[in-house]
């Protein structure tokens, strides 16, 4: 197939596919379908409203499968990538009992085990096979939740995406896991250029072995399809001859993956009747209900997914992918088609280009909103709506259209997007806050102080009335509410385009939680405005330390009657056994065993100085690192025991790039600085340069920041970037 609009058109749906199916299902994964029938009858839409849960949550079936792809990016888009390189992708992200998989412990839940043979250094895919981990472990349902991405970078080539999907399930799965994330893969590779589910099923069932029970399975179900069409009939065959009763473990692929196959068949071509079954049905429904999602929105498009009830609209494209790399973790539907879509041209050795040069909100998928939404928090607007149309762009072909009425002092209109953890996420309480986190969301501010925002507005040539814009961020402060910081407003003259660039100011520590466009008038004023689109340039200069309003911790005295700031740590990634907020510096941390860290930033950051000083407190080695992108890819300036400094770069494994003696104090402060331009990475200690390096050889070229410390403890009050 083409990598065409047509093909960049289907990727979009077929992650909307996902995100949607997994939503739907998450609030009563794992109920019996007797259960769903009683409490909530069939599932024709979403039901979170019905168990008061939110609908935008955390949950490892999407975390999982658009993160392990990222092996592709990590291994220059190379078709032949191993099992073990996919591997260490998972070693990279996965922060150990916290973030993207079910820590069921090792012998319960398969990823479990299959990290823990990773971090023990077994490499996959035996870490995921038979032999090592046994028959029941390694066909638990996992490889299929995590397999779409494969297949989407294989438009059309069933074979390719088997072959790469293959060895990306054997790094946890094995026997018939294996086969169902494999059919998974062909269905949705097929779905590019195929319409017909059963050929699509015919010709994917041929790439497995006959002799296995996927093989079988599809073949019993297309057999009770032909002669019946009541689809509860055959959910009934399913238990008796698939069901959880006749497998072991937790939540075996089999059972799980007949019901696919059976929404398949019986959901006559239709996106909701597809996921009413496979929902309805019961059993592992969120895992279920995505990939039947990403199947047909793959093989329907976005008309597919529109010909029934308005399934976007709530979405409005968001999800979360906590990770160790927490500045890709505040996402949207558009910024991860488009990933797949670099993946899937490079690897073909073509050329991309991003649209609108680059810019993360940039609208080009038809009815895509990336996630921003209208502000309610007051009455005042009311009467503003969203909508993406085509056209008003000037260098692309679609905008988002937002439409105000009734304006006047004092009554403005606001939209906005969350690039850091949503206030409303942020304020959940009880169940609903337990369902949310029950897989935690590691993430970090989108944008930080001494970015500059870029945007461009085009007012519509029916306005009647002038008006005025400006671009506002909202950060959280004392007590974690939310503060406003206004740009210079801009006169927005009807017909008009008008670009914006506003190089943002510090933040005295506060964390950026959303980027917004407001609108005002001084005379009663209706019409619509058009947002071409709204990005960021250049590295940041920021500090980070712990902001001024922060109530100290004082022993010997009562602390839970004080509401005071979290979300400043909350915008580190924490990954070290210690980071507790009773010490009176503001990063003081402790790893016990092996390497540990913190991290923040985003993969924009490219050319930057971080410095930090640093009190050593025992260590191995420890001390600050540029460019991460995640536990096993970062480069640091460190000091170890052994009384050296040294430039690290972590790739998978630690490489010491260079190193002299030093003679290292526990318990007096140095001033690290570690300067990264280009391929040239610089340390300093107390100002003095003391390494260089010119790396040449996969060099990482962006990444975040972060501290370091190996089996002990270092401490500092701020870290500088600039």
């Amino acid at each position: 197939m083409k990598l065409d609009n047509v093909y960049e058109e289907k990727v979009y749906a077929g992650v909307l596919g996902k995100i949607i199916g997994v939503y739907l299902g998450r609030p009563f994964e794992g109920w019996t379908y007797d259960r769903i029938m009683s409490e909530l009858g069939p599932i024709n839409y979403y039901v979170h409203d019905k168990l008061k849960v939110p609908l935008i949550v955390t949950d490892d079936d999407i975390t999982g499968t658009f993160t392990f792809i990222r092996a592709l990016n990590d291994y220059n888009y190379n078709y032949n990538i191993t099992s073990r390189q996919i591997g260490q992708t998972w070693l990279n992200n996965i922060i150990e009992k916290e973030t993207i998989l079910w820590w069921g412990g090792v012998g319960n839940s398969t990823e479990h085990t299959a990290y823990q043979n990773l971090i023990n250094g077994i490499p996959a895919p035996e870490s995921g096979s038979i032999k090592k981990n046994g028959k029941v472990i390694a066909e638990q349902i996992g490889a299929q939740i995590f397999i779409d991405g494969w297949a989407m970078v294989c438009p059309g080539d069933p074979e390719k995406a088997i072959d790469l999907a293959g060895r990306a399930a054997k790094v946890s799965h094995d026997g018939e896991a294996v086969f169902g994330a494999q059919i998974i893969a062909a269905l949705e590779s097929l779905a590019f250029i195929e319409n017909d589910i059963n050929k699509l099923l015919n010709v994917s069932k041929k790439l497995i072995p006959n002799s296995s029970t996927i093989y079988k399975l599809i073949n019993d179900i297309q057999d009770w399809h032909a002669g019946n069409s009541d689809w509860k009939r055959a959910r009934e065959k399913i238990q008796d001859k698939y069901g959880y009763d006749k497998f072991l473990g937790n939540c075996h692929m089999v059972p799980n993956h007949a019901l696919i196959i059976m929404s398949l068949l019986y959901g006559e071509d239709n996106f909701q009747k597809s996921l009413m079954i496979v929902n309805t049905a019961g059993w592992d429904t969120d895992c279920n209900s995505g990939n039947v999602g990403c199947i047909l929105g793959i093989k329907n498009g976005l008309q597919g997914i529109d010909s029934g009830p308005d399934w976007r609209s709530p979405v409005a494209d968001r999800l979360y992918l906590p990770t160790a790399n927490g500045g890709q973790s505040t996402t949207d539907a558009v910024t991860e088609t488009y990933k797949l879509i670099k993946i899937a041209k490079l690897m073909n050795h073509q050329k991309f280009e991003a649209p609108k040069t680059g810019y993360r909100y940039h609208f080009e998928m038809p009815g895509s909103l990336q996630g921003f939404k209208v502000d309610l928090t007051s009455k005042n607007n009311q009467l503003t709506y969203i909508k993406n149309v085509e056209g008003h762009s000037k260098s692309g072909k679609r905008s988002l259209q937002i439409t105000y009425d009734h304006l006047s002092n004092g009554v403005d209109s606001k939209v906005y997007v969350d690039t850091f953890i949503p206030k409303e996420i942020h304020e959940l309480e009880g169940h609903a806050r337990n369902v949310f986190f029950h897989y935690n969301l590691y993430t970090c501010s989108n944008i930080y102080s001494g970015q500059i925002i870029k945007a461009k507005i085009i007012a519509d040539k029916n306005n009647k009335q002038n008006i005025f814009c400006n671009l506002y961020i909202r950060c959280y402060s004392k007590a974690d509410k939310l503060i406003s910081i206004e740009s210079e407003k801009k006169l927005i003259k009807v017909n008009s385009i008008n670009d914006f660039s506003w190089k943002l100011p510090g933040t005295n520590g506060d964390i950026i939680s959303q980027i917004g466009l407001r609108i005002s008038s001084s005379e009663n004023s209706q019409g619509k405005i058009y947002l071409d689109y709204l990005g960021w340039e250049d590295e940041p200069k920021v500090s980070f330390f712990k902001p001024n309003h922060v109530v100290p911790f004082q022993r010997g005295q009562p602390s839970n009657k004080i509401k005071n700031s979290e979300m400043w740590r909350n915008n580190w990634v924490k990954a070290t056994d210690h980071w507790d907020i009773h010490w009176k510096e503001a990063f003081h941390i402790s790893n016990n065993n092996g390497r540990g860290m913190i991290i923040t930033g985003t993969n924009d950051w490219k050319n930057y100085t971080v410095s930090s000083k640093i009190t050593f407190h025992l260590m191995t080695s420890g001390g600050i690192a540029a460019r991460v992108q995640g536990l096993r890819r970062y480069y640091s300036l460190e000091a170890s025991k052994q009384n050296k400094i040294r430039l690290v770069k972590m790739l998978e494994k630690i490489d010491i790039l260079e190193e002299k003696d030093f003679a290292i104090q526990l318990h007096k402060e140095y001033l690290f600085s570690l300067s990264v331009k280009d391929n040239f990475i610089r340390g300093l200690v107390d100002g003095i340069l003391i390494l260089e390096y010119n790396d040449d050889s996969n060099m990482f070229q962006t990444g975040g920041i972060g501290l370091v410390i190996e089996n002990g403890t270092l401490s500092t009050n701020e870290i500088l970037v600039n």
